[in-house]
């Protein structure tokens, strides 16, 4: 039968290029993707800059640390608390060694990413003297260029709070960072922690001396102590973070429709079958013709995908970078490499499995189409149900509703987690678009019966139309129900989610005003000191550390925030499961629920500064109520914050103790921030701040994953539409050849289109309402009851756009076929 299917191909080429179509975009679609996520398996590559004159390095580095899987900024026990001072020794007794320390240190008006250094690690990198000398009193620095010259007095930002220095040297530029250099005594001051030590011995002799605690760097392998390294590798984790659902609904929409399309392009020629089945073709003969043609048109489809995918990487990849989604350097790889040819033979044989796998249960059914169907003329389907449908579309829905359910009731905190949960929204509306020709038939006698009592004759043809031919609206449905489906869902999902997390935060935060950065990455000791010196005021500082505490055979990181414990309960109001967090004292703990320990356990945790403490937990934090806290101390432990991220806290909580007077706070607030990096407002104000700034954050990655999967729905809408319509010459003719006008037609084939964009938003609508039902019930356990919010607008205009295209994909055909004689139209063989 493979003659017979090249032969039906090159005869009838225009049946096959709708499918043709959905096949080359869908593998096109994956083939980006793959590349896009190959491109994020790499990073540049870039030689050593920082310590490119170094012979050896000996760094604290852990190569278990994913940074992918912790905060930004976050150190693993072995990196906080550095080069002890027993490795030091050992490593010094074979030569020379530098210490390295790299700590917060910003030039009042500086960029906020400036680093502080001692002034002998210069000599490793490029940097050079434009004017000056090297710093040799403490009270002296080293500046970037652009800014102060030799002799004059600057201010610099340290975690400890501003301190004037005098400006002994200015260097060039050299692009990687932006430093400024202490005296090694001032850098040893302001940074307790050593980060490596530039060795002069023998690079085997190190090895040996420093055995597992450390790792020693030669040649390029030094370049991972690079702050263009880090920044990379921080970049690309969260692309990495984003690309893969992207993939995964990209992936989801193309299937479907290719499936779906295959599908309906069978179901448009069993008459065509029902002949050869009349001439004698077995059914095995016309299923293996059936899976011939899809074999063919899915190698052709297939390779075609692959160059498209090829040719759209690039620039999708440029989008991802303006969007902010992807580091500067980022781009879809070329070449001949596995980064390169994995995805597009991934894509290839997506593409050309997705052909036979949407065309098996095709076959099957064309197999057994009966001669007698030959003599058929009317388009009313009998069946438009089969089993295979029936099994999918019900396991689909049903597994939805259970893990709907599950999440709800059981983990709620997974719909924070937008690269998990939104998996789960795709199955409600796989399965609405499944059981699809179930609800067609009641929903379209709904809609249109006011058509068929007063629309007269082109209602009345629409209406009976799409009651008539229901696979057929089911088929050109799916598109509009995918489209309509997948905004409503993400969107809505995306700005609920928001939306709650708001509310956490507004429920949790019970201060009077919260002192933020203002042009600095954090707010400084000194910031903190003096809003504690302002009379009749509760203050709580949220300075960040790391814990460390063993867990069967591994040790478990956590992140901390150290406290005042005196001031906690009546700044902060926490999601406390078990015991109480006024107990926090010294030697106590407040941790969360997946620590395994409850109250009155004694925890025995390495601080980030390498020391051992055991703390007695006196509250347990419930982790369903949407809340990051991990762990509390007492700011006993502020000291450690310095080695495990910068020392400076994140923002500072100011409450109003009975009697006080807020205007005078706010005066005295803004005294004690001006000048150092530091700003404060009212409460609210900052939640309106932080909502605003998580919503955008959020509404570009829903951008790039929705924005992907809708053009190709747009485009799948136009080209079901317009297969539905080609195939529908003959009904054109008779409209025709009955006295119709062309304006009388082009309306009841337009209405038609509008008739199917009327279910597939309907039906999105209940799956989409089965999403955000189960989203609700599961916020609700979270943070409390959360309304819904729907981007209305957004989905309006979506849908505007999806009508539009439909009534094109109608209408333009129809158009084009006028140019035919009504007669000759109605000879058109099928």
């Amino acid at each position: 039968m493979l003659t017979v299917a090249l032969q039906t191909i090159r005869v009838r080429w225009a049946a096959f290029v709708g499918t043709f179509v959905a096949l080359t975009l869908g593998a096109g679609m994956i083939a980006a993707m793959g590349l896009e996520i190959g491109a994020t398996l790499g990073l540049p590559e870039r030689a050593p800059q920082r310590f490119a004159t170094a012979p050896v390095v000996v760094a604290a580095l852990d190569p278990e640390w994913d940074p992918a899987r912790h905060d930004p900024g976050s150190r693993s026990l072995i990196q906080a608390r550095g080069i002890s001072d027993g490795l030091a020794a050992q490593v010094g007794a074979l030569g020379r060694t530098v210490p390295v320390r790299s700590f917060y240190a910003q030039l009042a008006g500086g960029e906020t990413d400036q680093v502080g250094h001692g002034w002998s690690t210069a000599q490793f990198a490029p940097y050079g003297l434009a004017a000056g000398r090297g710093p040799e009193a403490d009270t002296e620095v080293v500046v970037p260029a652009g800014g102060a010259g030799p002799g004059e007095r600057v201010t610099v930002f340290t975690a400890a709070g501003p301190k004037d220095y005098t400006v002994a040297g200015v260097t060039v530029p050299v692009g990687f960072e932006s430093a400024v250099f202490f005296t090694e005594v001032e850098a040893a001051r302001l940074s307790p922690r050593v980060e490596a030590l530039v060795a002069y011995g023998a690079p085997e002799a190190v090895r040996q001396a420093v055995g597992g605690d450390a790792e020693v760097l030669t040649g390029d392998r030094r370049n991972v102590l690079d702050p263009s390294y880090n920044a990379d590798r921080e970049a690309i984790d969260n692309t990495r973070t984003l690309l893969p659902i992207t993939a995964v609904v990209a992936g989801f929409v193309s299937i479907f429709l290719v499936a779906s399309t295959f599908a309906f392009a069978v179901a448009q020629r069993r008459r065509e079958i029902a002949l050869l089945r009349t001439v004698g073709a077995t059914p095995r003969q016309v299923r293996r013709m059936v899976v011939s043609e899809a074999t063919v048109v899915g190698i052709a489809s297939a390779v075609a995908g692959c160059a498209l995918g090829l040719g759209t990487a690039p620039p999708l990849a440029g989008w991802m970078v303006d969007l902010g989604l992807a580091p500067s350097w980022f781009t879809a790889p070329v070449g001949t490499g596995p980064a390169v040819w994995v995805p597009l033979l991934i894509a290839f044989c997506m593409g050309l499995g997705v052909a036979l796998a949407g065309v098996w249960a095709a076959s099957r059914r064309a197999g057994d189409v009966r001669p007698i169907e030959a003599l058929r003329d009317a388009a009313v389907d009998f069946r438009t149900m089969t089993s295979g449908r029936w099994l999918y579309g019900l396991l689909a829905l049903a597994f939805g509703f259970v893990t709907i359910g599950w999440v709800a009731a059981v983990n709620p905190g997974m719909v924070m987690v937008p690269t998990r949960y939104i998996g789960v929204l795709m199955f409600p509306i796989l399965a609405f678009a499944l059981l699809a020709p179930v609800v067609v038939k009641p929903i379209a006698r709904l809609v249109t019966w006011p058509l068929g009592r007063f629309g007269g004759a082109a209602g009345m043809l629409v209406r009976s139309s799409a009651l008539t031919a229901v696979r057929r609206t089911a088929a050109t449905a799916a598109p509009v129900l995918l489209t309509v489906g997948l905004s409503i869902s993400l969107l809505g999902a995306a700005a609920t989610i928001d939306r709650a997390k708001d509310s956490g935060r507004r429920n949790q935060v019970t201060a009077d005003f919260v002192v933020t950065p203002d042009g600095t990455p954090g707010v400084n000791e000194a910031v903190t000191e003096r809003v504690r010196a302002i009379p009749g005021v509760d203050v709580v500082a949220a300075l960040p550390t790391m814990v460390y505490a063993k867990d069967d055979a591994r040790l478990a990181d956590y992140e901390a925030q150290t406290v005042d414990p005196a001031a906690l309960s009546r700044t902060l109001t926490l999601p406390v499961a078990e015991g109480s967090a006024t107990e926090l004292r010294d030697d106590t703990i407040i941790v969360n629920e997946d620590w395994g320990v409850g109250v009155g356990d004694t925890v025995e945790v390495f601080l980030a500064d390498g020391t051992i403490a055991p703390l007695r937990v006196v509250a347990v934090l419930s982790t369903t109520s949407g809340s990051n806290d991990v762990a509390y101390l007492s700011n006993r432990y502020a000291v450690t914050a310095r080695y495990a991220f910068t020392g400076l806290a994140q923002r500072v909580y100011v409450s109003l103790r009975p009697g006080t007077d807020p205007a005078a706070v706010r005066t005295a607030l803004d005294s004690a921030t001006a000048g150092l990096g530091a700003r404060v407002v009212p409460a609210g104000d900052w939640l309106g701040e932080e909502s605003a700034e998580n919503s955008e954050t959020t509404a570009l990655g829903m951008l790039l994953v929705l924005g992907i999967a809708i053009v190709f729905c747009f485009i799948a809408i136009v080209n079901t539409l317009v297969m539905a319509t080609s195939d529908r010459l003959r009904d054109l003719a008779i409209l025709r050849l009955a006295g119709a006008t062309p304006r009388q037609v082009l309306r009841v084939f337009a209405g038609e289109s509008l008739l199917v964009v009327g279910v597939g938003v309907l039906l999105a609508v209940g799956a989409s309402a089965v999403n955000l039902a189960g989203l609700r019930l599961a916020l609700g356990q979270l943070v409390g009851a959360t309304p819904v919010t729907v981007p209305w607008g957004t989905v309006v205009l979506i849908t505007a756009v999806s009508a539009v295209l439909a009534v094109l994909g109608a209408v333009v055909p129809v158009r084009l076929a006028f140019r035919s004689r009504a007669v000759e139209l109605a000879g058109v063989r099928e």
